[in-house]
């Protein structure tokens, strides 16, 4: 696997000519800091158990900053996740609480738009309650290193006429933002992330970890703002 150290400097060089992920101009626009750790004290039981409350929650917080999408997340430590029982241990170990992406949430049906060229790798339906929903991975290649982005929790129309090896160019609108029957059953957002290896997975590849495999997972799934340069 590249160092995680090169693999940074490899992207940030090319970052001149990626494609915003969504609609934004840097100009204008405004991005809003959200937090879902323990240290934010507004999310109760309540709100988190109803999607419906959740979703209000977020379009407020955004609405009221005068901001068009909230962002945030990457390796931070969420109690959101308790949330739903897909993210438990079976044997009642250690949950998986430790985000490996960035969100950018918004409004549904906003548009994803590719930040380099790719390639369709996989994509799936992934339909347990607080999963992905629907999910695409295109695989990149930068002078000779091949790595992937996953987006997840996109609408179902998103995976219409997909093919694996389908060519997505930079710049190109290739899905949307999901309502919650089919994201998963949360509220409207984009989960981004860089993975280098998927170790043979297709269509998924774990979003959250046991803060115990932080390490391991955390080398595996470099921050995604390296493909976000308009947002910095």
């Amino acid at each position: 696997m590249i160092d995680k150290n090169k693999f940074s400097i490899l992207v940030q060089k090319h970052q001149p000519g990626f494609a915003s992920v969504v609609p934004f101009n840097p100009l204008t626009d405004k991005l809003l800091s959200l937090d879902f750790s323990k240290n934010n004290k507004d999310l109760t039981d309540e709100i988190l158990n109803d999607t419906n409350l959740f979703s209000d929650y977020i379009s407020s917080k955004i609405r009221k900053a005068g901001c068009r999408y909230g962002i945030g997340g990457y390796a931070e430590h969420r109690t959101v996740y308790s949330r739903s029982r897909h993210f438990d241990s079976l044997n009642g170990e250690e949950p998986r609480r430790l985000h490996l992406g960035v969100d950018i949430w918004g409004e549904a049906n906003t548009a994803v738009i590719a930040p380099l060229d790719g390639i369709v790798h996989s994509f799936a339906f992934n339909n347990n309650f607080g999963d992905y929903g629907a999910t695409i991975v295109l695989s990149h290649s930068i002078d000779g290193i091949t790595f992937h982005s996953l987006y997840g929790h996109l609408s179902l129309n998103s995976l219409n006429n997909l093919q694996e090896g389908q060519l997505i160019k930079c710049g190109e609108v290739f899905a949307e933002f999901g309502v919650q029957f089919e994201n998963g059953q949360w509220p409207p957002h984009l989960h981004l992330q860089l993975i280098i290896d998927m170790g043979g997975r297709k269509g998924d590849y774990p979003g959250v970890c046991k803060f115990s495999e932080m390490d391991q997972y955390i080398l595996n799934s470099p921050d995604p703002a390296l493909l976000l340069p308009f947002f910095q």
